[in-house]
């Protein structure tokens, strides 16, 4: 077994039935993962549990009650009397909700979008440290965050609530990775650029900024990403293999941040 061999390991995914998180928590699997998967929609979470077979537990909430978190860990105990690191992914755009450039935001807008993109993962974080410290074990919390927390595009992308929420994970991901690191509790970031699941559905279908991208995203001939471009890296994350990273933002952008993009 390599370094990047998740044998043995009970993963919790909030987030998980779905898009990047569905994609991750089938490439735990293959590495030898048992996964718990947590979802919103009841059709997902069925769907995930037939694709991820035995080795997932797949269960329906909502990531922004702070109960769920528990229970998803609680049913990872239950299930393998094990838990050794949670990967938060759940999230999304406050574009239908009120959110967007700082001069049209609403204020249901923007608390709604901070609810969705950092509440919700405040909720899963603490649920994860507190069974960590239970069990005085370390453990390894992946953060899902966006090149817009640090890299702005202003024509296409200008949801000011989201990129508040984005950078904000960043700098509360460090400051825990800081304090806990003693416990061997460890918490890094992923942010991705422009990828092709739900969410980014309204981007996809726009010829200008599916144009845009070529030159803003420029690897591999320049393409919206595929859920699968992150999974190597959350597999990373979650493996012994990263046992001395911590405080960590991964970039898997196809070169977004790098690049000027061309209109």
């Amino acid at each position: 077994m390599g370094e990047s061999s998740l044998q043995g390991k009970c993963l919790v995914v909030i987030g998980g039935t779905t898009g990047l998180g569905l994609s991750a928590a089938m490439a735990f699997v293959r590495e030898g993962a048992k996964v718990v998967v947590v979802g919103r929609n009841s059709e997902s979470v069925r769907a995930a549990q037939a694709s991820l077979g035995d080795s997932c537990r797949a269960i329906a909430g909502d990531a922004t009650n702070p109960e769920t978190a528990e229970r998803a860990i609680s049913e990872a105990l239950n299930w393998l009397s094990g838990f050794h690191g949670l990967y938060h992914v759940a999230g999304g755009s406050g574009r239908r909700m009120g959110d967007g450039p700082l001069h049209e935001i609403t204020d249901s807008g923007w608390e709604a979008t901070l609810n969705l993109n950092l509440t919700s993962l405040f909720y899963s974080n603490r649920a994860a440290v507190r069974q960590f410290m239970k069990q005085e074990t370390g453990g390894s919390v992946l953060n899902m965050g966006s090149v817009l927390g640090f890299s702005p595009s202003p024509r296409y992308f200008a949801t000011h609530a989201y990129a508040a929420a984005k950078s904000a994970i960043i700098g509360f991901t460090k400051s825990l990775a800081a304090y806990y690191a003693p416990y061997g509790i460890r918490f890094n970031v992923l942010a991705p650029g422009l990828v092709d699941t739900p969410m980014a559905g309204r981007a996809a279908k726009d010829e200008a900024i599916v144009r845009f991208i070529k030159t803003k995203q420029p690897l591999e001939g320049g393409r919206i990403g595929h859920p699968t471009d992150l999974d190597a890296a959350a597999v990373y994350f979650m493996s012994d293999g990263s046992r001395f990273t911590t405080g960590q933002v991964l970039s898997v952008d196809g070169g977004w941040s790098i690049s000027e993009g061309q209109y």
